[in-house]
């Protein structure tokens, strides 16, 4: 993998021009240029911007001070790259189409601000991980809901079908779409929820980058997360490039397909670590738990040891002592204000220094308080 740190941004560059030139030769001279010499230009430049993003990633885990993927620069390389991928998409379901001549344009243009940006400081560690979070969170409940919407489809095109097919008729409320309009909606359904689960993978790995360092691969979560990304991302190049897949009920099983691999990913990460946060005390086990002691002595001149036994510093605390003669001085302060101040009041002359002067050092205007 050396090769990948000599890919620089001029090879997808020069690879995003050479398909916006095809793109544009294609409109001018239609027949003489192949309808899809664009997209393949284009996902040359697709998988070459891709190692370069991931040697960009790993130069970055080496510094330990930058987070993965987390500035100006990576933010527009991305966008880019998501761009390029729309058009990939997009050029591989309608080819007659030029699509090139309105997203290739864009690309290049957020890879020139990118380069704009390229010396700017990264975002920090922690508002980095933010902002991951944010995106990882928003796109995998995008993803989650296309999912779920593709599965309520799929059940009212099959629910239609069997109307249709065994010449039902149609109830005076429950009426449905019609089985062109839900064969769009589910095809529409996957590709959406291709495109976010895909984001919200990615974002999922440069958390993973960030926080640890590396990814567990060998985790059930993220082992579900990407047996689901691989069987839409299969699921709708079959469904974009074999027609017959488009037709009748098959989108409909495939949107139920997807549906089931969708629960059993949110079964790891609902019943797995994934979903788990550290455990912390609650508020009143505090109450059952020995509290944690705060123990003062004072050793006077004449060799007495004078002893506060307290609890949490948030909390009042009692002070006692005992004179030679028996008697029990005690005092009880804030933690904000000393308990002993209050026992020096009553501190007997002929033990000399008294408790203040020992520990506490009083400001001046509490001493001028106190003169007052």
């Amino acid at each position: 993998m050396a090769f990948i740190s000599k890919i620089s941004i001029t090879c997808f560059v020069g690879c995003y021009l050479i398909a916006l030139g095809l793109e544009v030769a294609r409109l001018l001279f239609r027949r003489q240029v192949p309808a899809r010499a664009p997209a393949i230009a284009c996902l040359i430049g697709w998988v070459t911007q891709s190692l370069y993003l991931i040697a960009q990633t790993q130069d970055e885990l080496a510094d330990r001070a930058i987070a993965p993927l987390s500035s100006w620069y990576d933010f527009c390389l991305l966008t880019a790259w998501f761009l390029a991928g729309a058009y990939l998409g997009l050029s591989l379901r309608r080819p007659d189409n030029a699509f090139g001549a309105f997203f290739l344009p864009l690309v290049l243009a957020a890879i020139g601000v990118a380069i704009m940006f390229r010396d700017a400081a990264p975002f920090p560690a922690g508002r980095a991980v933010n902002i991951w979070r944010i995106v990882h969170g928003m796109t995998l409940l995008l993803g989650t809901t296309a999912v779920v919407f593709g599965f309520a489809t799929g059940l009212m095109y099959l629910l239609q079908s069997y109307r249709l097919k065994h010449k039902l008729p149609p109830g005076g409320r429950f009426r449905l779409p019609t089985l062109e309009w839900l064969q769009k909606f589910n095809r529409e359904a996957l590709i959406l929820s291709t495109c976010f689960l895909a984001i919200g993978l990615l974002s999922g790995v440069v958390l993973k980058l960030i926080g640890a360092g590396n990814v567990a691969w060998h985790d059930p979560v993220v082992l579900s997360s990407g047996v689901l990304f691989l069987w839409l991302v299969v699921v709708t190049v079959f469904e974009s490039v074999y027609k017959p897949a488009r037709q009748g009920q098959k989108v409909a099983y495939l949107t139920l397909a997807n549906f089931v691999f969708l629960g059993l990913a949110l079964y790891f990460v609902l019943f797995g670590s994934h979903a788990s946060a550290p455990a912390t005390a609650h508020p009143t086990s505090n109450r059952s738990a020995p509290a944690a002691s705060n123990r003062i002595d004072i050793s006077s001149p004449g060799g007495t040891t004078y002893s506060s036994l307290g609890r949490k510093p948030q909390e009042r605390r009692q002070v006692n002592a005992r004179s030679p003669s028996g008697a029990t001085l005690s005092s009880c302060g804030p933690s904000s204000v000393s308990p002993l101040r209050g026992l020096a009041n009553h501190w007997p002359s002929h033990l000399g220094l008294a408790p203040q002067a020992i520990i506490c050092r009083r400001s001046a205007t509490e001493d001028a308080g106190g003169a007052a």
